[in-house]
């Protein structure tokens, strides 16, 4: 049994499934502006800045680059990493790399898994509790490559039934509130008495009392300290931080355990608070020591027995009612809004799956050897932890055509995204016309779709009927009288996707220019695009001369979409027309083999893809205007002229002002001098404002420079050198970053790295987390 001061702090690391189930990829969503998406902008915000958490000394020097995953316990929701992997494998590599060393430092990983879509588990069928742990673990088991020890439940929403479950996954703990503890007893059953949040003993962890036999142990976080960090700004002060939690340490563990999102997101800087309290435990400061929860149980077995509140959860006072009932529970400062509308998005979303469960295994039979079983592995597909070929192998029928392998696979997808309607975020907060709800009933048209493309009937017409009771607390949001059924006409069934609405995206996403149909009918080019859930090839009707075969007002052409999941192929006649002279846009119309005609213009898209198209158009035109500011830069210091007697000012400053970003990279990339250097500099001084991209273009072409079998050190140096004179507010955050990771093995980083206000010490990137 330990007897020292153990703290474990815990980040439950969530974002509500967001990836579009037609493109399978991440739209712009407008509440996150100015960032993407929201889970672009939190990473930014959070999760990468926690990967790489600064400590600075008084001179705001950088002392120590920390990465937090590796000394905390943590979980990341596999939607959330499925995403992160793509968007940004460094950080990501961080993550897998923390838990790595945190099991070779105390022999068992910092990671613990979490539910798949998290789902409030108390309220999922039988069915749906076996098949989101088995995609739980199929996912820890690709990214961490090891079996995973402990379970965050989703909203730590727990009753007996759920225990059971996840004893059988073969976990070997959960976390809960305190809150949630009911009565302690011994491990035979003998010498119960009532406990409440304020009388349990959080420093050991209890065994659950299951029926089974089974064995599962559960861990209580201190609720007053999270509650601090969570929602009472303890985070301002990483020493009375640090102070909160040695006064609370005695023996036995000590966990605190929030949002990991309230590290930088909610707070900002939130992330070097942490770092700080992690050094002054990791130095031995008050004989407090680090640990996570898996090495902690390790050590020390249950003693005695706990029995819990059912169903309860951390969230929702009235057990798991917040996520089917008016229950009071709510986030969003409305305090006059009602939530009724949760009764019926539950009850129609419930009876979606229920009926795609009903299909899945009618279906299924002819399609798989098991279908139960197929599903419950398809989570290593969902994983990568196997190739499709090689499940199919596994599990479907021998001699299907490919018609036939194809409804196999849709009914898994089909499965996939109903489940994924489920998860809990569609009732968290005070709205339903809110993105999560929106996206859990999107989430449910698609696998609706999915099963009338396998032979189902349409389930649409009484899923409606349903959400008609379910009331708006906005009037006349939907354009009606504000009812779930009316959201669901206005703002869900425009997010599904036909050939046309396909080939008008795929024109007018052309990554190269923009122009989509003109550069077909001016260049007889053909266009290919990509999505993970897409792809899409439009060609033009000619081979050859394709000016002399168009005329100016209409493009024509044939298509092909593919789905990479089944591998089915639809072809298709199309052809564009402008609505009116001068407009870009137009109206796309499809012709499919079958000889059905549909059409689409931009207005017709749900908002998310309109903005898509917007970005894609707008990112286009930002490289033509960035490599136009190039071209000015490789003259322009040539004609800023030094000032005349009682001159303070360009002459012309207007069209000056237009090409601060060439003026600032002629002076750091290329080295250019001024006729009066420092008249030039005191003129971008009063007038650069921080410009995100060009803290992107400066970023890139340095680490371009760093990243080659010899980096270029002088010409670093040299850039950096001149970045410091000139003293403008840029962001080389990821610059840092790798000149840290590179002083371990090169002296030449070092000398950069100090710079740039680095101070390594020798060893201190090994012992921080290592190269990412």
């Amino acid at each position: 049994m330990t007897t020292t001061r153990k703290v474990c702090i815990h980040g439950h690391y969530y974002q509500p499934p967001r990836v579009d189930p037609w493109l399978r990829e991440l739209l712009p969503e407008g509440s996150a502006a100015p960032g993407l998406n929201w889970n672009q902008r939190i990473l930014e915000e959070s999760y990468a800045p926690l990967a790489w958490a600064r400590r600075r000394d008084a001179q705001g020097r950088i002392t120590d680059l920390v990465n937090c995953y590796a000394w905390t316990s943590f979980n990341f929701g596999p939607t959330l990493l499925s995403w992160l992997e793509q968007a940004d494998p460094a950080c990501y590599a961080r993550i897998l790399d923390a838990d790595r060393q945190s099991l070779e430092r105390w022999g068992h990983g910092n990671a613990l898994a979490q539910c798949y879509h998290h789902i409030i588990m108390p309220l999922a069928s039988p069915l749906d509790k076996e098949v989101q742990l088995a995609w739980t673990v199929a996912d820890f088991q690709a990214r961490y490559r090891r079996e995973p020890e402990g379970l965050w439940l989703s909203e730590a929403a727990v009753d007996t039934p759920t225990l059971e479950a996840v004893a059988q996954a073969g976990f070997r703990f959960v976390v809960l509130a305190p809150r949630q503890a009911r009565a302690v007893a011994d491990l035979d059953g003998a010498n119960q008495y009532d406990v409440d949040e304020s009388t349990l003993d959080i420093r050991e962890p209890y065994a659950a009392a299951l029926p089974s036999g089974r064995e599962l142990a559960v861990f209580f976080y201190h609720g007053p300290i999270s509650q601090a960090v969570a929602f009472e700004r303890l985070l301002e002060d990483g020493g009375r931080y640090f102070q909160r939690i040695n006064q609370a340490a005695d023996r036995g563990l000590l966990c605190v355990a929030t949002d990991g999102e309230t590290y930088g997101h909610h707070f900002s800087f939130g992330e070097m608070a942490l770092a700080y309290v992690l050094e002054q435990i990791r130095q031995g400061r008050d004989e407090l020591e680090l640990t996570n929860f898996a090495a902690y149980l390790a050590d020390n077995p249950p003693t005695r027995r706990i029995l819990l509140h059912e169903p309860s959860s951390w969230s929702c006072v009235h057990g798991v009612e917040r996520w089917r009932s008016d229950c009071g529970c709510a986030d969003g400062g409305h305090p006059d809004w009602h939530q009724r509308w949760r009764g019926p998005l539950r009850e129609a979303l419930h009876r979606n799956k229920l009926r795609v469960d009903e299909h899945f295994f009618a279906v299924g039979r002819d399609c798989f050897t098991d279908p139960r079983q197929a599903l419950l592995d398809y989570g290593r597909v969902l994983a990568n932890g196997v190739s499709r070929s090689e499940f199919f192998d596994q599990h479907v029928v021998p001699g299907l055509d490919p018609d036939q392998r194809a409804t196999a696979f849709n009914l898994l997808a089909m499965q996939e995204w109903a489940m994924c309607s489920l998860a809990s975020c569609a009732w968290f907060f005070d709205e339903i016309s809110r993105v999560e709800p929106l996206n859990a009933m999107a989430y449910a048209l698609r696998s609706m779709e999915l099963a009338r493309s396998t032979g189902a009937d349409d389930c649409s017409p009484d899923f409606v009927r349903i959400m008609a009771a379910a009331e708006s607390n906005i009037p006349g949001k939907g354009s009606g009288k504000g009812s779930g059924a009316d959201l669901w006409r206005t703002h869900v069934l425009p997010r599904s996707m036909d050939l046309a609405s396909w080939t008008l995206l795929g024109l007018f996403m052309d990554g190269e220019d923009g122009d989509g149909p003109v550069a077909i009918r001016d260049y007889g080019r053909p266009i290919q695009r990509n999505w993970l859930g897409a792809q899409l090839v439009l060609e033009p009707e000619w081979e050859s001369e394709p000016k002399a075969k168009l005329d100016d007002s209409e493009v024509r052409g044939r298509g092909r979409l593919t789905w990479p999941d089944t591998g089915a192929t639809e072809t298709f006649s199309w052809r564009w027309k402008p609505e009116q002279a001068g407009r870009s846009f137009g109206v796309v119309t499809v012709k499919t083999s079958e000889g059905a005609e549909h059409s689409c213009s931009v207005t017709d898209l749900a908002w998310n893809r309109r903005e898509l198209v917007s970005l894609s158009w707008s990112e286009s035109r930002t490289r033509v205007w960035w490599e136009g500011q190039l071209r000015f830069a490789r003259s322009a210091l040539d004609h800023f002229q030094g000032y005349q007697e009682d001159q303070h000012r360009p002459i012309r400053e207007d069209v000056w002002l237009l090409h601060l970003p060439a003026l600032a990279w002629a002076d750091l990339v290329l080295g250019q001098a001024a006729d009066d250097q420092e008249e030039f500099h005191s003129f971008l001084r009063t007038n650069w404002r921080p410009l995100r991209e060009f803290d992107i273009r400066l970023t890139g072409h340095l680490l371009e420079l760093l990243s080659s079998e010899r980096p270029g050190w002088a010409a670093v140096g040299r850039i950096l050198d001149r970045t410091a004179v000139l003293g403008l507010p840029l962001n080389l955050w990821a610059v840092e970053n790798r000149l840290w990771e590179l002083c371990r093995e090169h002296p030449e980083a070092t000398e950069l790295a100090h710079k740039l206000g680095i101070l390594p010490e020798p060893g201190a990137s090994g012992a921080t987390g290592g190269p990412g």
